[in-house]
């Protein structure tokens, strides 16, 4: 696990709803239970200030991060993907980009990596379509500096014909095998904590489980049901996350606080 996208999950999970602010030395220690050392905490820091994710800040108990406007629209945008807040409905139309490509190799696989997010699929080099508009979409392609052209299609042969788009842009086997493999890979682990563990425990096996899932935003465009195949692994997936997010939170959220209080306990003790 990286530190700069386990603290993306901590700010975005357990931060956020706290006022999206904490101390460097909160996050070194709640990144410690994931095998985080403090040095890659505080480089990836600095990064995230550069790339206009945080904002320093001078708190009670000293150095601190908060979220940039830009981030916390992000982790919010990510948070309604992540718990699925947000009904997924279909008006039987795409948002169709034709885009001239970045000529740098860093640029285009940046660029790539932002449609993908956003829920964009590639049909052909140079054209992606989603099933609705990705957020800030307009925004995002401006900022690369590249030529684009954004039509809205709608398929005159209904949802057969809408299916061999979707089979075109995006390999639903294979995320449908990815979401089979978070299950195998996830259920030891989750097994393994029970109402004997401690809170540290069940705070690092559910920020793994959160880190996990995270990564389908990256993979996952999630299409309306209608475009989905029968039985889809996701479905399953996504019950499985819920269930075990959900019996871990209290444990999680508990564990958060007591380092968070922690940290600014002996301040409060001189009066600050």
């Amino acid at each position: 696990m990286q530190a700069r996208s386990a603290l993306f999950d901590l700010y975005g999970d357990h931060l956020r709803p706290r006022g999206g602010r904490a101390p460097v030395a909160a996050l070194v220690k709640l990144l410690a239970p994931l095998g985080i050392a403090p040095p890659a905490v505080r480089t990836a820091v600095s990064r995230m200030v550069r790339q206009g994710w945080l904002h320093p800040l001078r708190l009670s108990a000293g150095p601190g991060y908060l979220l940039t406007p830009k981030a916390a629209r992000r982790l919010d945008e990510a948070a309604a993907r992540i718990y699925r807040t947000t009904k997924i409905g279909w008006d039987g139309r795409f948002d169709l980009i034709t885009l001239e490509l970045p000529t740098n190799r860093r640029d285009r696989l940046r660029l790539d990596a932002n449609l993908t997010y956003l829920g964009y699929g590639m049909l052909t080099e140079g054209t992606w379509v989603a099933t609705r508009p990705g957020e800030d979409i307009d925004a995002v392609l401006t900022e690369s500096g590249v030529r684009f052209e954004r039509f809205t299609a709608t398929h005159a042969a209904g949802t057969t014909g809408a299916m061999a788009v979707v089979r075109q842009a995006w390999d639903l086997g294979e995320i449908g095998e990815a979401y089979e493999g978070f299950i195998a890979e996830q259920r030891p682990l989750l097994a393994a904590i029970t109402v004997r563990s401690d809170d540290e425990e069940a705070y690092a096996a559910r920020f793994r489980l959160v880190h996990a899932w995270r990564t389908f935003l990256f993979r996952d465009p999630q299409l309306p049901p209608a475009l989905l195949p029968e039985r889809w692994p996701g479905t399953t997936a996504a019950a499985f996350f819920d269930r075990h997010a959900a019996r871990l939170r209290p444990a999680a959220d508990r564990y958060v606080d007591q380092c968070l209080d922690a940290c600014t306990r002996p301040n409060r003790q001189k009066g600050i």
